[in-house]
């Protein structure tokens, strides 16, 4: 049930990066590169030839996340200074608290980390002439849509001081790119998914739905809740928008050689196609071959029927083709990644 389809036929992101890829090796930062989506991202630079240095304090991320071959720095991006200098050619931002619930119960942790940590980069990457930045921002920027799928212009409303630590941090960059010629890209994530080799989502707690249908399939959760069976959608449960973390990766390659002088990039990134809670479930049984018992549970406040993004701006101007946008694969590389974890 794909609710939402662009016109356009995906091309695989990876004809473009060879299209502009360097022949010349560069070096990175990867701040959070020991988190979910920045551990991937970092494998791939490596594989692109990049060198790569990952700045993560871990308290969210894991070391053995880290790629073998990336050098890794134990700290907080607030002390990026400390190892920021002349020789690195970007920085990609990933170190950030991304929890909607804490953010709530502790908003000033976000403030602190996600916006105090990222003015504390964009000093250092000033200081030390570092005028390349790829920013991982969120659809959480955008609140409850008014219309769908979700454009760059869409009004910014964020209904959590998460959303809101995000959208502050872009405007952030926009200041450093008038005023002291940044080149920068925001990214602006829907749902991210699946799994990249030995990276895979892993959260205390867990708050994602394929993972958290996964653990139901592994025999670690008792059943799913469903949040909601009367929406205006055709079976009655939300629909949102998955994207592959190998895609996602793709796309800050893409970014990086996007980014100009003097100019803040924002563009949505997803598969512009819809999924609902209850074709997810049944998607996990049919690639696990699993029961997944589900329990009726009432809406959550604040949780709009459909999110879905329009990623033309990313097409257009990075030249990205999402590849892995099918439901069953994206689940089936998460339950590798989980069975492995699990040992099973």
């Amino acid at each position: 049930m794909n609710v939402f389809t662009n016109d356009v036929p995906p091309e695989p992101a990876a004809v473009r990066l060879r299209e502009v890829a360097s022949e010349v090796s560069k070096k990175y930062l990867v701040t959070g590169g020991a988190g979910y989506v920045g551990s991937v991202v970092a494998r791939h630079l490596l594989e692109a030839g990049h060198r790569v240095t990952v700045l993560d304090d871990l308290s969210t991320g894991f070391r053995e996340a880290v790629p073998e071959g990336a050098e890794f720095t134990e700290g907080r991006v607030q002390d990026a200074a400390r190892w920021l200098d002349p020789s690195y050619d970007g920085v990609l931002h990933f170190a950030a608290f991304s929890q909607v619930g804490e953010s709530v119960a502790h908003p000033e942790r976000y403030w602190s980390n996600n916006v105090g940590g990222s003015m504390a980069l964009l000093d250092a990457m000033r200081a030390a002439e570092v005028r390349t930045l790829v920013f991982s921002s969120t659809a959480a920027t955008y609140g409850e849509p008014e219309t769908t799928p979700i454009t760059e212009s869409a009004p910014t409303a964020p209904t959590s001081p998460y959303g809101a630590s995000k959208l502050a941090v872009d405007h952030m960059i926009s200041g450093e790119a008038a005023a002291h010629g940044l080149a920068a890209v925001s990214l602006r994530y829907f749902n991210v998914a699946g799994a990249y080799g030995e990276c895979g989502e892993r959260h205390d707690p867990e708050s994602h739905l394929i993972p958290l249908v996964l653990q139901v399939a592994l025999g670690r959760r008792a059943h799913i809740s469903v949040y909601g069976e009367d929406y205006p959608t055709p079976d009655g449960t939300c629909v949102r928008d998955y994207i592959h973390v190998a895609d996602l990766a793709e796309a800050h390659l893409l970014a990086l050689e996007a980014a100009a002088p003097g100019e803040h990039l924002v563009c949505n990134l997803g598969n512009g196609s819809g999924f609902s809670v209850r074709e997810v479930i049944e998607t996990v049984r049919e690639v696990t071959g699993h029961p997944v018992p589900e329990l009726a549970a009432e809406r959550r406040p604040g949780d709009p029927a459909v999110l879905v993004a329009s990623a033309q701006a990313a097409r257009k101007r990075l030249g990205w083709r999402p590849s892995r946008t099918d439901l069953a694969g994206i689940v089936s590389d998460a339950w590798d990644f989980a069975r492995a974890r699990a040992g099973a």
